[in-house]
């Protein structure tokens, strides 16, 4: 895809990934609608903000209205409340899957008839090493973005026919609020979204942003006790 020539639209573009995603997408000369629930908070000069909240099947309807001519679609609206699935809040774990599975799904369902209107165009979901491992205090939230990846899967396919590209992206930490009570190495998400914007130019599949995601893809073949340790 040139971005040139793209018409995106970017959810939870009010801080973080996605506000730097929109930000990388309009400086590459693509048109952006920036989505958030907080509309004053998105700062993407040039954009055409929005309002949206992935959890509301009224307001995805709205701004698939108010967006005929988006040919890049870029799922990134998300949250981490870092319950576990054991003993944790229920209705934390019902928001992170209502949040990155079933908004994810209610964005795609809406719009890929805008995309095959348009010509194809692509999907991007923002996904997370965490899609393929997961780690104590992040279970919940790993369950929710392995469904967005195996969601991304199965979109992937039913899209082709209409020739949608469906990219996912994967990456560790990025230093980003949602990040910011944990004491690890993180990307710059200036880097992420160069790195996004660089896989959607080159029609990637996944978008593997560094090695965290390269090591978790490939923990998939290995013996679960080697993936966790603490199982020995």
């Amino acid at each position: 895809m040139e971005l040139d020539a793209a018409v995106a639209l970017v959810t939870g573009a009010g801080r973080g990934l996605g506000l730097h995603i929109a930000r990388e997408l309009a400086a590459r000369g693509a048109k952006v609608y920036a989505t958030a629930r907080n509309p004053a908070a998105v700062d993407v000069p040039g954009a055409t903000v929005l309002p949206l909240d992935v959890t509301d099947q009224a307001a995805v309807d709205a701004v698939a209205a108010a967006a005929p001519d988006v040919t890049l679609l870029v799922n990134n609206a998300g949250l981490a409340t870092f319950t576990s699935l054991v003993d944790g809040s229920l209705d934390d774990a019902r928001l992170e899957m209502e949040t990155h599975y079933f908004g994810t799904l209610r964005m795609v369902r809406a719009f890929a008839p805008v995309l095959a209107a348009n010509g194809g165009g692509a999907v991007v979901n923002v996904l997370s090493a965490l899609s393929w491992v997961t780690y104590l205090h992040a279970t919940s939230y790993s369950a929710a973005k392995a469904a967005e990846w195996s969601l991304t899967n199965g979109i992937r396919l039913e899209l082709a026919g209409q020739g949608t590209v469906v990219s996912g992206v994967h990456l560790g930490a990025a230093d980003t609020d949602m990040m910011r009570r944990w004491d690890v190495p993180k990307l710059a998400p200036e880097f992420v979204a160069a790195a996004v914007a660089d896989g959607i130019e080159r029609g990637d599949l996944e978008i593997l942003v560094d090695d965290a995601a390269v090591q978790a893809k490939a923990a998939l073949a290995a013996d679960v006790r080697q993936v966790y340790p603490q199982l020995r």
